[in-house]
């Protein structure tokens, strides 16, 4: 049986980070907590649960204070979680199962990450991440923001699934602060580094220069296709915002170039044709996102929604428009068998009870 090394970074994470230990505590040999410079008792409580607790001076680096962490671990496999994450009560079993059966010449074991939920606690957005990565083989964190490990070698699937539960908002501003310092040092950004840029840019409301930085990473021939097509809907948004809707259409068509559609590009492709009234063509699009499937194994961020309810809602409507009242029922059916309590569901049902 293989052992594990919990490697965490912290910082003024008292309200959540026993909560997190808790839940891994069965499944980990020993737990590594390196402090970044907290404020509160999220030292004191890290002591509860191992000796193992490092300072590490803050220096804009994420994948600098990791790999610190990385260091101090001594077990077969080290693993990351945040202090605002949680392995589900189900996820446990599974990672204590895991650990009994891990080929010892797995090198990264990738796992599905939940970060969003909707109303009834289920995943609304999911990716999948490299968690379990075999010690002393030479892996390493990039990234002074978003920092990741590129998986190499013998990577094993697994199902056990980590959960994000922030209680409350970071600092909407630290990652972009972190970008703007690396670019005013004269740092040159890798291909990642400028998406995420770019998504910083955009989520601060500055649309054109995201649209720029989205490009000059689409220039890029070693760009991830996953982060490509990411990057041609997050420039589709910006143009949309930017009150030029043709332009966006044609991001999310660049797409198509790329690879078999996404479920939520053929959404936001639906969604440009019904705020114009075509809903013949917005029927289509909604029809492929429902016929599209649903997995984190590519790597790609998956929005659950898209792949059912926002089709199963939009098809009702333009069904309804379209006069095919049967497949206008049909779709107000299925939206409601996933989420009977959602507002649009509610405004439908006195429509469709109508027809």
């Amino acid at each position: 049986m293989i052992s594990i090394s919990l490697c965490m970074i912290v910082r003024d994470e008292e309200e959540v980070l026993a909560r997190c230990l808790d839940s891994v505590l069965p499944a980990v040999d020993e737990i590594v907590i390196v402090d970044t410079g907290s404020r509160d008792r999220t030292k004191e409580i890290a002591a509860r649960y191992t000796d193992k607790l490092y300072d590490f001076e803050w220096c804009d680096d994420f994948s600098a204070a990791r790999n610190y962490a990385f260091s101090k671990g001594s077990m077969d496999y080290l693993m990351w979680l945040d202090a605002d994450d949680v392995l589900p009560r189900s996820s446990l079993q599974v990672l204590l199962d895991l650990k009994k059966s891990l080929d010892p010449q797995v090198t990264v074991v990738m796992m599905p990450y939940n970060v969003a939920f909707d109303e009834r606690g289920r995943p609304s957005f999911t990716y999948e991440r490299e968690r379990l990565i075999k010690n002393g083989v030479g892996f390493q964190w990039k990234g002074a923001v978003h920092e990741a490990i590129a998986p190499r070698g013998k990577i094993l699937r697994s199902n056990v699934v980590v959960e994000h539960k922030k209680i409350k908002p970071g600092d909407p501003d630290r990652n972009l602060l972190i970008y703007e310092k690396q670019l005013a040092e004269g740092l040159k950004m890798g291909p990642r580094e400028r998406f995420y840029y770019a998504r910083e840019l955009f989520y601060h409301e500055r649309y054109e220069q995201a649209i720029e930085e989205f490009e000059n990473f689409l220039a890029r021939p070693d760009a991830w296709l996953e982060n490509r097509l990411d990057a041609l809907r997050m420039e589709a948004m910006c143009y949309d915002l930017l009150g030029k809707p043709n332009e966006a259409l044609q991001a999310l068509l660049r797409s198509l170039a790329e690879d078999i559609p996404r479920a939520e590009i053929c959404c936001d492709i639906g969604r440009h044709f019904i705020d114009r009234k075509n809903y013949r063509a917005a029927a289509f699009w909604y029809e492929t996102a429902a016929s599209r499937e649903k997995t984190t194994q590519g790597g790609a961020f998956i929005n659950q929604d898209c792949y059912d309810y926002i089709p199963y809602v939009q098809l009702c409507v333009c069904y309804y428009w379209l006069g095919e009242k049967e497949l206008a029922k049909k779709y107000h059916r299925l939206a409601k068998e996933l989420k009977p309590e959602d507002p649009a569901v509610k405004y439908n049902e006195p429509i469709i009870a109508a027809m």
